[in-house]
């Protein structure tokens, strides 16, 4: 998904959804911290739009979490203005703090920057290997390699969350979709493909790592 806000006030969070899907984004929504978690741990977000006043978990705590497993922006919307409150976001990993009521035009022109700046650029490159996003085609130390749309996506999806572990549940989910009809034993596969295509030895991988019990992860 792009973006994941989590808010309690179900007014605001419909007018938001509503406004940011108006805007071309694919949006999900959770009311509260637990289900945020799930959410994120399952499909994984481009952006978080995070509330701190949330029933049970509060938004402090679910910062802190997702920060703790990645890379993903995170702006706070909230209503608390003390400069405690800010700073203890921005602390614990928040991107940009805005105070309630906010104005939505800014709110917008700061999602488009942040995706401006993150997810704009038309080519990934990492160490040897440089993806074409507009192609969707890879090289590995200026060759070619020939490679599935959903092998292309899968890796685009390792490298753009390096040194985070991604579960099973979250690739496969992101990459063939939860009411895909294909078997979750498809993920290992073209985990397996990927390897043979980038790693020098595919049987002792140093990019694609797996981590047992939980799923996979790249390291550079």
């Amino acid at each position: 998904m792009d973006i994941l806000i989590v808010e309690d006030n179900k007014e605001l969070l419909t007018l938001l959804t509503d406004f940011l899907r108006a805007e071309g984004y694919i949006v999900s929504t959770a009311e509260n911290g637990e289900k945020a978690l799930h959410l994120y741990e399952k499909y994984g977000a481009r952006l978080v739009l995070l509330d701190i006043n949330l029933p049970g978990m509060d938004g402090f705590a679910v910062c802190e979490k997702i920060r703790s497993e990645g890379n993903t922006p995170i702006i706070m919307l909230t209503a608390r203005v003390s400069k405690e409150d800010k700073l203890n976001g921005l602390i614990l990993g928040a991107d940009d703090y805005m105070e309630k009521p906010y104005d939505i035009d800014i709110l917008l022109a700061k999602i488009k920057g942040i995706f401006k700046r993150r997810f704009a650029e038309d080519k990934i490159t990492e160490g040897n290997l440089t993806l074409n996003l507009v192609t969707q085609s890879v090289t590995k130390a200026g060759k070619a390699v020939e490679m599935t749309a959903k092998e292309f996506e899968l890796l685009k999806m390792l490298i753009e969350n390096k040194g985070q572990v991604l579960t099973k549940d979250r690739l496969f989910n992101r990459i063939w979709g939860i009411d895909s009809e294909s078997e979750p034993q498809t993920l290992t596969v073209h985990i397996k493909w990927l390897r043979e295509k980038i790693e020098s030895d595919p049987k002792k991988p140093i990019h694609i790592l797996t981590v047992w019990g939980k799923g996979y992860r790249w390291e550079e």
